[in-house]
């Protein structure tokens, strides 16, 4: 007697490709939470394109050669970056980038990927999720971010955003000691720089509905994969403040840039006097501004919340499906 049995086709694995530059380390621990969950997964490969800038950046970093990247950073001029290992014809499901806010912009490496000529034949077509991980000032950064994308043909689908939980005052303080020390522990009872430890591991959640979202083909519509998860809480008070802040950037990197190249010494009398400006404008015109906005919120209360909508989108603060992914 013959037996007939009939097996069904495996499915291919699902490809991840991930974009990442982290200076500090904070966001390559974010993206390794969400990225622990797919590669155990058997039906998901994942390749990681770790960005080398040819002159690399340093942490921490001195404090001229810091303010000396505001230019570029500004006006989304990136330095050229080592050789990728991708050519471009590779293809892959979906894209997770995380990155970082230079100046009120993405990093350069960022940048420096997303205008190669390999991004836009990896990324057209493709469905991308960033993940953001900084201070608290991401709006304006993100807005470029996705030009850039819908420039190389990619579907923005998901954007995490993960920020420091001190005040912005504090942060003010904190976030530049970490970056041009290195240290990172609080101080004169300030809070420790970057986001706290329970902030990376909850990451985690991320990556486990990504990895559902893969098994179910749910990357292929038209719908957002982390709805419902708490990835974004946009605070649009700081939309003012950031809007003076790119403005600044924009004008004096011009300036700037017009004298010298990175690194020359033509720069530094002019970043020097940039410095003492910023500090004039974060102790004067910040505060002022967030007064202000504190005083006419009432005035303004649709407008904040036509604003937070816009800049939540397409992921969400809302946390109805967290319960899923509680470790």
């Amino acid at each position: 007697m013959t037996s007939l049995s009939s097996s069904t086709p495996v499915p291919p694995p699902k490809r991840v490709l991930v974009i990442r530059y982290s200076q500090t380390g904070q966001l390559d621990a974010v993206a390794e939470q969400i990225l622990a969950p797919l590669r155990a997964d058997p039906g998901v490969r994942v390749h990681v394109e770790t960005l080398r800038p040819l002159q690399p950046h340093p942490f921490p970093w001195p404090f001229l050669t810091f303010f000396d990247a505001f230019p570029e950073s500004a006006h989304m001029r990136p330095p050229p970056l080592a050789p990728l290992s991708l050519k471009g014809d590779e293809d892959f499901d979906l894209v997770i980038l995380p990155y970082q806010v230079w100046f009120l912009a993405p990093s350069l490496p960022i940048t420096a990927f997303l205008q190669h000529p390999v991004a836009a034949r990896l990324l057209n077509g493709k469905p991308v999720v960033t993940v953001i991980a900084c201070r608290n000032m991401w709006l304006l950064a993100h807005e470029k971010l996705k030009a850039l994308l819908a420039a190389a043909g990619a579907r923005l689908i998901d954007n995490v955003v993960l920020t420091d939980p001190g005040n912005t005052f504090a942060t003010f303080i904190t976030t530049p000691v970490w970056l041009l020390s290195g240290r990172k522990r609080g101080f004169w009872g300030l809070p420790d720089a970057g986001l706290s430890a329970a902030q990376i591991t909850g990451a985690r959640r991320f990556g486990l509905a990504l990895r559902d979202a893969l098994r179910s083909d749910a990357e292929r519509g038209p719908h957002p994969l982390l709805a419902g998860l708490g990835a974004v809480v946009a605070q649009p008070r700081l939309y003012i403040s950031e809007k003076a802040g790119t403005r600044s950037f924009y004008l004096w990197g011009k300036l700037i840039m017009a004298v010298g190249k990175p690194g020359s010494w033509q720069r530094k009398p002019l970043l020097a006097l940039y410095v003492l400006f910023l500090l004039a404008l974060i102790v004067t015109v910040v505060p002022v501004s967030l007064s202000l906005q504190a005083l006419f919120r009432p005035l303004f209360r649709g407008w904040l919340t036509k604003m937070k909508a816009r800049f939540e989108h397409p992921s969400g603060s809302a946390t109805d499906r967290s319960h899923l992914y509680d470790d």
